[in-house]
């Protein structure tokens, strides 16, 4: 017979399940050897054995949870919620419970749940990046530092003044500093899930939030380390405490000095863009293993010596973001909702009897709240910022999460907190996070801050002045047909280019995305990552041009669902005029290669939000050399259709840039109809005029440039002359989008992807596998500030802000 300790019941194992025993506790009887089913025909009940009753907890919990969370999400709530609640409210049903969850089978779930969050520890660890702390600007530090200490000491007093004015029980009286604590902190885990929840991660505001998260988060853990060195020092013996110190500071040599050279080792000897090996993997997941087993040997738990372990990996590519692949799915998916099933289990709304309780540790909760409302929100509004996106930061340095959810559930499980004060804590988590993210998304958007107060376009730049532009790159497939592009434009001494090289990396294995400047090296490396490929081909390219083009390369890492912000806030950063980015399907040796519907929705992105010119840049293969390229003159083939509407005159802007390049052969088609092909209203009409009469008047006594009208009725006339152009030409620009008309409407049914407009769509669908003509959609600039229609106006009427 074996008496196993189960969260305070004694678990009776025996061969006899009817057998009573009176221990003087509660326990619980079920069969040791008890895991597989031999099935109901057999006259076994699967509930009653520990390997179906585990899948069964499995499956509700992800059903519950997913189901929960969908209907909570139209009103802006975090996933955390959902995962607190659903197992909340119905592990609390007796009969449900009873047969759900029962206690025979809480072992199996709460040891599960531990080592859920021991890897969840771990993976944060590996995508944290401590550097951050030291590259923290001034406003970050002052809103870290403000951030926990003004509502350390707010809460702390409203603490003080309640435990002497009411009469509270003296366990209440005894966790208030650990409210007070507990409230102050701000996760920077909870803070980055939070922003990647509201795809605000690459935002002005999710980059200030996360490098002040850091901040906050090193003092709170500096007060938190001082406490358990002192309670240890006077709880233990002098062996016991210097016992404790020395081993774990053994424990973190090890792991500084001895598994992070292996990590930087193992990153060395993989090559870019290759898989890391399998070995490497495994060696760190042993290692995990090992030092997670240490720590609980040495009294400093395996939730400890993992995130230690985790954050001497580097972040990203290529040994972080591996790991992270590895591991997050399993444990976000399957590990993590089971963590917060026990807490929701745990939770018993119901033993909140004594209300005076509830209210003082509302209070404190409350004044911690405002407390970091006003640390946090004093620095941006110095700085200047606007006060709706200063309190955005704010309420997003309030968010609680996973963090607070563990440390509480670890303060019930030591019996410093009561169920009582448990569930009130819960439930001021649970508050604080719904109210939170709505308020965050009805304030904050960063769109908004790139509308621009005047024209940013090609057409309206001035003759000789900078034309300044950003090229997207997402590989080095990209940079031969964007750089000929460039050279087309003709940058000379007397009207440069200055271009931006914007490096587009998908955010992988690290919590905080990136966004910052290259930097070449001093010495050039032998293994260039692609990033330096492709900026060292640029840089070439700015070499060759004698001055006539400057070259400033930037490296930009984020998700998929929020890369526009990096594009756009550049764009406006650098008030550049045209934006390049790559379609979402390229050709490469002939072969179509779609890139992720990712890209796709990026592009259409930048295409809403873009606070300037935005052109599409399909590549079609042609390895023709570059005009940069080659010491003979090569002639580049451009082509330029025209319907009518403001596109298409930022088409002829940039056309009537290249007509003045000695290598480049330009034709510019306008197309005509007995109706009206494009729809508009009159002044969009007279500005078609005026732009082709400028472009015709230019351009008069170049022999290079070709000027031709063509009357179309239907689609077939338009393919007739856009076909020939897939041997003839390297370049077809077109305008992205027109005014409605019947013939456009026409058009539009071989619109499939909406990237590149119906005009086009129709060019490239109607060229074969072999065309080499590249296609270039021109959008001119949509967004600007007090101007309705951009076609109605040459001029921005000046608006006091």
């Amino acid at each position: 017979m074996e008496v196993l300790l189960h969260g305070g019941r004694a678990l009776l194992e025996t061969e006899d399940d009817a057998m009573q025993v009176k221990l003087g506790f509660p326990y619980t009887c079920h069969f040791v050897n008890h895991i597989n089913s031999r099935g109901i025909w057999f006259g076994d009940n699967p509930l009653r054995f520990s390997l179906p009753l585990l899948m069964i907890q499995l499956s509700f919990i992800t059903i519950i949870t997913r189901s929960i969370h969908f209907l909570l999400k139209p009103f802006g709530q975090p996933s955390i919620v959902s995962q607190i609640l659903g197992p909340s409210i119905l592990g609390h049903n007796t009969l449900f419970a009873s047969k759900m969850f029962p206690a025979r089978g809480r072992t199996v779930l709460d040891t599960l749940s531990v080592f859920g969050f021991m890897l969840f520890i771990f993976l944060i660890g590996v995508k944290m990046d401590p550097t951050m702390v030291l590259k923290s600007g001034r406003k970050a530090l002052a809103i870290g530092i403000l951030g926990f200490f003004v509502p350390y000491a707010l809460a702390g007093l409203v603490a003080l003044i309640i435990r002497h004015v009411l009469p509270l029980d003296d366990e209440v009286k005894s966790i208030l500093p650990l409210v007070v604590a507990l409230q102050s902190m701000t996760s920077f885990p909870v803070v980055a899930c939070f922003l990647s929840e509201l795809k605000i991660l690459n935002s002005e505001i999710g980059r200030l939030a996360s490098s002040s998260s850091i901040i906050c988060d090193v003092f709170h853990w500096s007060i938190f380390s001082m406490r358990f060195v002192s309670k240890v020092a006077a709880d233990k013996s002098i062996t016991a405490s210097l016992g404790s110190f020395m081993s774990g500071t053994l424990l973190v040599t090890v792991i500084v000095f001895g598994i992070r050279p292996a990590a930087l080792w193992a990153i060395r000897h993989t090559p870019e863009g290759k898989p890391v090996k399998e070995i490497y993997i495994f060696f760190f997941l042993v290692a995990l293993m090992g030092c997670g087993l240490i720590g609980e040997v040495i009294g400093l738990s395996a939730l400890f010596a993992s995130f230690i372990l985790g954050l001497v990996i580097p972040d990203g590519p290529p040994l972080g973001a591996a790991l992270v692949e590895r591991l997050d799915c399993f444990v976000s998916v399957l590990l993590m909702p089971i963590f917060f099933t026990n807490c929701g289990l745990s939770t018993d709304v119901f033993a909140i009897q004594n209300l005076m309780n509830a209210g003082a540790i509302l209070l404190v909760v409350f004044a911690s709240f405002v407390g970091k409302i006003i640390g946090t929100i004093l620095p941006p509004l110095f700085c200047r910022m606007p006060f709706r996106d200063a309190l955005s930061l704010a309420l997003i340095m309030n968010s609680k999460g996973i963090l607070e959810v563990a440390m509480l559930t670890n303060l019930k499980k030591e019996k410093v907190m009561n169920e009582e004060c448990f569930a009130i804590m819960i439930i001021s988590v649970v508050v604080v996070t719904g109210v939170i993210s709505p308020l965050v998304k009805s304030l904050y958007d960063p769109s908004k801050r790139y509308i621009a107060y005047k024209r940013r376009t090609v057409q309206h730049s001035k003759c000789g002045e900078e034309l300044c532009i950003l090229a997207c790159i997402h590989s080095q497939d990209n940079v031969k047909t964007i750089i000929n592009l460039l050279n087309a434009t003709n940058p000379t001494r007397d009207s440069p280019v200055n271009l931006f090289v914007l490096h587009l990396v998908k955010l992988m294995g690290r919590s905080t995305s990136l966004l910052v400047a290259h930097l070449p090296r001093e010495k050039p490396s032998l293994n260039p990552t692609q990033s330096e490929q492709i900026f060292n081909s640029f840089r070439k390219f700015e070499e060759r041009s004698n001055g006539a083009i400057m070259v400033h390369c930037f490296k930009g890492v984020s998700p998929f669902s929020t890369m526009h912000n990096d594009v756009c806030s550049l764009a406006l950063e650098k008030r550049t005029c045209l934006v390049i980015i790559p379609f979402h399907k390229q050709r490469i040796n002939g072969e179509t290669i779609e890139a992720p519907f990712a890209l796709k929705h990026l592009n259409k992105n930048v295409l809403e939000k873009a606070p300037c010119s935005v052109a599409i840049l399909v590549d079609r293969g042609n390895q023709k050399k570059g005009l940069f390229a080659t010491a003979e003159p090569l002639s580049y083939h451009v082509a330029v259709l025209f319907f009518g509407g403001a596109d298409d005159r930022e088409a002829v802007a940039l056309a009537g840039r290249m007509s003045e390049h000695p290598n480049v052969n330009l034709t510019l088609i306008r197309f005509s109809s007995l109706d009206e092909i494009v729809g508009g209203t009159v002044r969009s009409r007279m500005l078609d005029t005026e732009t082709l009469g400028d472009f015709r008047l230019n351009t008069l006594h170049n022999e290079q440039v070709s000027y031709q009208e063509e009357m179309v009725n239907d689609v077939a006339s338009v393919l007739a002359v856009t076909r020939p152009m897939e041997n003839t030409c390297d370049l077809i620009m077109v305008g992205r989008s027109h005014r409605e008309s019947q013939f456009m409407s026409e058009l539009a049914n071989y619109s499939n992807h909406g990237e590149l407009g119906s005009i086009g769509e129709v060019v490239i669908t109607s060229h074969s596998k072999n065309s080499k003509a590249s296609v270039l959609a021109v959008q001119q600039q949509t967004r600007i500030w007090g101007l309705l229609d951009p076609e109605e106006s040459l001029n921005l009427r000046r608006v006091n802000l």
